[in-house]
């Protein structure tokens, strides 16, 4: 059952729907209820669950990589809202995406799979696992083997042969993007390193994700004023950066850091984490929520009205991640969490529209009126965008004022403290050959793809050096 019907949800948000969704932050139960209304309108953009659809896929435009970001953010929605609509449709999508080794790895997504795109999927199962989301079936993998799988998979990648380390961009040689070193694969497998420990308790994982880190400040992928910048190309052994700096990357780090500084907290290590941390998070404040009044903007792109599909979502992540990094480290949670919650309050006004449906785009089958914009620092100026990725963001913005300081039980389980999920540490060391000869059409079709991306990097280089 829903703790909020329908009815109850749309009549009690809608009197104002076209001055954005009415929200009383400091009640968690108008907070739920408007959380609710926007996980509606983004789980109408789902078709998995229709007959002869892909469990587990969005509709074109969107890349599979984002469907695993959107049900890591349904298992924290469940977790903070305690609605469980979305349970049975989230536990299928992400099992049957995990591919026959269990690893993430789908025979419908191998050819043309990055470490990042797999490393959402992998975090997404590592927050099922820590917020003790329903367990799979016995004979299905569980939640903590299938982020150890995708973490044991991203060690046998680490390449010290060029740049000295690293995960490159793409898994596969055949792929346009095999020759970058980017940080959110980079961050994905920090990110996953750190979460691991603090869950099992295991020094390699902390070992790894502190090998990472050193990693991304030896190529200066992170300085020493804490900037986050994309990547490099591997021909030149990472020297020629590309410095966009995206919402993302700085959330990923900042997450992964703070986890750390909670592993350590009191012991070796823990000051270096400390100030990590509030160097991450004092830098991402300066760059992305400058004269905003706390609202963030995507620099590269959002000013310039030039964010693809993609970086439509990344506000969402940074959220997610400031929000798990005040739990993590409590020196910063008045900080961080004084910004989610200027954002979600920003984010719930651009909720008011009912948008036609951008050209190759599908059409947004929510509440009408409650469809949220991009552009949060438009505030109750609905700004004519519409999709998964605006959607997601908001939700994510909205339901993460549900972190309060107080209540410990709200914190990341791990095994010692009521973790029921169950592990595998060799998951992901065994593989099955999959792959077919990649053909002309689909080598073509990869190349559009990634250099659409490689395009919009460039071109938020060149943003960044126009301002």
């Amino acid at each position: 059952m829903r703790w909020i019907t329908r009815i109850a949800s749309v009549f009690g948000l809608l009197a104002g729907a076209a001055h954005g969704l009415e929200v009383d932050f400091s009640s968690d139960d108008s907070i739920k209820q408007a959380a609710s209304t926007v996980a509606y309108g983004l789980m109408r953009y789902y078709t998995g669950n229709n007959t002869g659809d892909t469990p587990g896929n969005l509709p074109d435009p969107y890349f599979w990589w984002e469907a695993g970001a959107m049900f890591g953010t349904m298992i924290d929605y469940w977790f903070y809202t305690g609605d469980e609509s979305y349970v049975d449709v989230t536990t299928q999508a992400m099992l049957h995406q995990v591919g026959d080794d269990k690893d993430y790895m789908p025979r419908n997504q191998t050819r043309t799979l990055g470490n990042d795109d797999q490393g959402f999927w992998a975090m997404a199962a590592m927050s099922a696992a820590e917020n003790n989301f329903p367990n799979p079936p016995p004979d299905q993998p569980q939640w903590l083997a299938l982020a150890q799988a995708v973490f044991n998979e991203y060690v046998g990648r680490w390449d010290p042969d060029t740049c000295g380390g690293g995960l490159r961009w793409q898994v596969f040689t055949f792929n346009n993007g095999f020759n970058y070193k980017n940080s959110i694969s980079n961050g994905c497998f920090f990110n996953l390193a750190a979460r691991l420990a603090r869950y099992t308790g295991n020094q390699t994982y902390a070992d790894w994700a502190g090998k990472v880190w050193d990693w991304m400040e030896q190529v200066r992928f992170v300085d020493a004023d804490y900037n986050v910048y994309d990547g490099a190309g591997v021909e030149d052994g990472c020297l020629t950066i590309s410095r966009p700096q995206w919402t993302y990357n700085a959330g990923i780090f900042l997450h992964g850091a703070a986890v750390m500084y909670n592993l350590t907290d009191g012991g070796d290590g823990s000051d270096v984490w400390e100030q990590r941390t509030r160097g991450l998070a004092a830098r991402a404040e300066e760059l992305f929520f400058n004269g905003t009044g706390g609202v963030p903007v995507e620099v590269p792109c959002e000013p310039f009205d030039q964010c693809n599909v993609d970086q439509q979502s990344f506000k969402g992540y940074l959220m997610r991640w400031m929000a798990a990094s005040a739990q993590m480290a409590p020196f910063a949670f008045d900080a961080l969490m004084g910004l989610v919650r200027s954002s979600a309050a920003a984010a719930a006004l651009q909720c008011s529209g009912s948008p036609p449906p951008p050209a190759g785009q599908p059409a947004f089958r929510g509440d009408p009126g409650t469809a949220c914009g991009f552009r949060w620092t438009e505030r109750d100026r609905f700004d004519g965008r519409a999709g998964v990725g605006e959607q997601m963001s908001a939700l994510s913005a909205i339901q993460y004022t549900l972190v309060k300081r107080a209540e410990v039980a709200k914190v990341p389980l791990t095994a010692d403290t009521g973790g029921t999920s169950l592990g595998d540490a060799n998951a992901g060391t065994v593989k099955t050959p999959v792959l077919a000869p990649i053909t002309t059409a689909e080598r073509v079709a990869a190349g559009f793809a990634t250099s659409a991306i490689l395009l919009g990097v460039l071109g938020g280089s060149f943003f960044v050096m126009k301002e």
